[in-house]
């Protein structure tokens, strides 16, 4: 299951993670946010012991999602050593995120 990231946890959770994360930044009122969800819970589980995978509520945290610069959700960040290695903005299939991610395994 992936992990609910806040504003509160970002930092610990995300950029001091010594494995590589993904943050899937979304609302609960977003059409497409919701075809990505089951895709970003797919991922968690795929990934399990390799990576980290979270969502991040943009409604009720807009700290970091004003410092990444996400303005049109859903917005996938890869973070990898607390650094942004990698963007998808907008519905892709399973195959894109899986293969960002995969290389920073």
């Amino acid at each position: 299951m992936a992990l609910e990231i806040t504003d509160e946890s970002f930092e610990d959770v995300v950029l001091k993670s010594d494995k590589p994360v993904v943050v899937d930044f979304w609302a609960a009122w977003c059409g497409p946010c919701r075809m990505v969800g089951p895709i970003i819970e797919e991922l968690s589980a795929d990934f399990e012991g390799r990576a980290v995978v979270g969502k991040l509520d943009v409604d009720a945290n807009q700290e970091f999602a004003a410092k990444y610069g996400v303005r049109n959700i859903p917005t996938v960040l890869f973070f990898k050593n607390g650094e942004v290695v990698g963007k998808q903005v907008g519905v892709a299939p399973k195959s894109t995120y899986a293969q960002a991610l995969e290389q920073h395994v």
